[in-house]
């Protein structure tokens, strides 16, 4: 059977799983680069606690997600809750490191003068220095969120949503009718969700960043 006569008939459930799955990763993404940028936020002024979280942010990346997906289970059962979370996770990791150095490569002299004109302590965080960081920091969650979306296909595992409920059951059922297709089909739409996503990052990074950064 070819891929196409697969499709057809399907496309209400794949376009379901696959809302699933962009819904999954983009709620994921949001709050884990709002968390990430809190902590960014909090901890860019101090050098050693900077340079300390910077180097455990890279060093949680290197945690097996499927490990960690597991461990999960423990406190929350099985379906959205672990998923959810372990994605999260992982998707703060990269907007950290880049909240980070995005914010400690804003020039002094800049900060300096914004004080010199009188402008109070938020005031130069919110218009100065996150607009300058800005497209250092959307670098980051364009990275978290092709990540995200590419290893969202795993929570199948603990019976989460999205397209990797049709990836491992392909891959379960092998030598059976369909299985390739069903797997090769789920693998096409996540490459499809994490294309849509960064073509709308881009969009975002043209329409928010200032000309001249």
């Amino acid at each position: 059977m070819s891929l196409w006569s697969y499709i057809q008939g399907r496309e209400e459930t794949l376009l379901f799983l696959t809302y699933q799955h962009a819904s999954l990763a983009f709620q994921t993404v949001l709050v884990g680069s709002v968390v990430a940028l809190a902590i960014g936020i909090a901890v860019y002024r101090l050098p050693v606690l900077s340079s300390l979280t910077l180097t455990g942010s890279r060093v949680a990346l290197t945690i097996p997600s499927l490990a960690l997906l597991a461990l999960l289970i423990i406190p929350f059962g099985l379906g959205v809750t672990p998923s959810f979370v372990m994605l999260a996770f992982f998707a703060a990791m990269p907007v950290i490191g880049s909240s980070v150095v995005g914010l400690r490569s804003v020039s002094p002299a800049v900060v300096e003068s914004a004080r010199g004109i009188g402008l109070a302590r938020w005031r130069i965080l919110a218009f100065v220095e996150l607009p300058i960081a800005w497209p250092v920091i959307l670098s980051g969650i364009r990275v978290s969120t092709q990540m995200v979306v590419g290893v969202a296909a795993i929570v199948a595992y603990v019976l989460g949503p999205g397209l990797g409920s049709l990836i491992f059951n392909g891959l379960a059922r092998l030598g059976g009718t369909n299985a390739v297709e069903m797997a090769l089909t789920g693998t096409i739409l996540v490459v499809l969700v994490a294309l849509v996503f960064d073509a709308l990052l881009v969009l975002l990074g043209r329409l928010t960043i200032p000309k001249g950064l």
